[in-house]
């Protein structure tokens, strides 16, 4: 099993890092470069403890679902997704808030594995966990983004 984690310090109210955080639209967004779109579960606004949904996207080359839960949600604290069914043989994916100096440091730990025994543990070692990695800082980004100006009216408003 590989682990990301990454931390994001953002300017911004904790509220508001949580419900970007847990936007589907703003996942979209963020995600475009892989055209990543919900097509079952919650498709569009917050996902909350127990939803679920389904995610189609095109990595490396292949057009892929993947279905994820939310198990867990502690408002402005955590709150976890882990898939349901996908590529992945396994992932858990952790998002923290926690303010610290008038900032909100956002804590992502993504654990995950891939099938296929030792080859695919070479796959996540030498190719996925940089892919991952990169995936989630845009994310993170685009989270920062939104979160520091007032486009995060457009998504969290609508």
């Amino acid at each position: 099993m590989e682990t990301i984690h990454l931390e994001t310090i953002i300017d911004a109210d904790i509220k508001i890092c949580f419900d970007l955080s847990r936007s589907i639209d703003l996942h979209q967004i963020s995600t475009a470069k892989t055209n990543e779109k919900a097509i079952a579960g919650i498709t569009s606004g917050l996902v909350n403890v127990n939803d679920y949904v389904t995610w189609e996207a095109v990595h490396f080359g292949i057009k892929q679902q993947l279905t994820s839960k939310i198990s867990k949600v502690e408002p402005y604290i955590h709150f976890r997704d882990e898939q349901l069914k996908g590529a992945f043989k396994y992932f858990v994916h952790d998002h923290y808030f926690k303010e610290q100096n008038g900032k909100v440091i956002m804590t992502d730990r993504f654990e995950f594995s891939s099938p296929f025994g030792i080859m695919g543990k070479l796959f996540d070692k030498l190719i996925l966990k940089n892919y991952m990695k990169l995936f989630l800082l845009e994310r993170n980004r685009v989270i920062k983004e939104f979160a520091e100006t007032d486009k995060w009216k457009k998504v969290l408003n609508s």
